[in-house]
């Protein structure tokens, strides 16, 4: 299957997952990290590509995927911020299910649950990216 991706769709995803992660974040915590910042952004565009390639009516099997994406995005960039680098963004020793303090299973499934308005989101720009100009 081919998909039809044009670049500024990826860009729109990319300001969209960074602004709105940061946003959660800041509501949720008090702040962020510029490097939350881009892994939303990569996540977003992540999320947006699955949607795109992912047969239809499967939400719960891309929300499982959107979820182990995210996770990995996490685990990947806590390694490198936190146990590499030592700028102590998060730590999620405390939380149930936890691997070095990086990810953890409840967020898993919180990535899990945001996923299905994220999709119903990357369905919409799809149709909307779609329109002829």
């Amino acid at each position: 299957m081919k998909l039809h991706i044009r670049f500024y769709e990826l860009c729109w995803f990319f300001l969209l997952g960074a602004f709105v992660y940061s946003l959660l974040e800041i509501v949720c915590r008090g702040y962020t990290h510029w490097t939350m910042t881009l892994t939303g952004g990569t996540a977003a565009v992540g999320l947006y590509l699955l949607h795109a390639a992912a047969p239809p009516k499967t939400l719960l099997l891309q929300c499982l995927c959107g979820a182990l994406l995210i996770t990995a995005l996490e685990f990947t960039v806590g390694v490198a911020d936190n146990l590499v680098m030592g700028w102590n963004v998060w730590d999620y020793s405390s939380m149930p299910l936890n691997l070095y303090g990086q990810i953890c299973l409840p967020f898993s499934g919180l990535w899990f649950l945001l996923c299905i308005p994220a999709f119903g989101i990357c369905s919409v720009a799809a149709k909307r990216f779609r329109l002829p100009a």
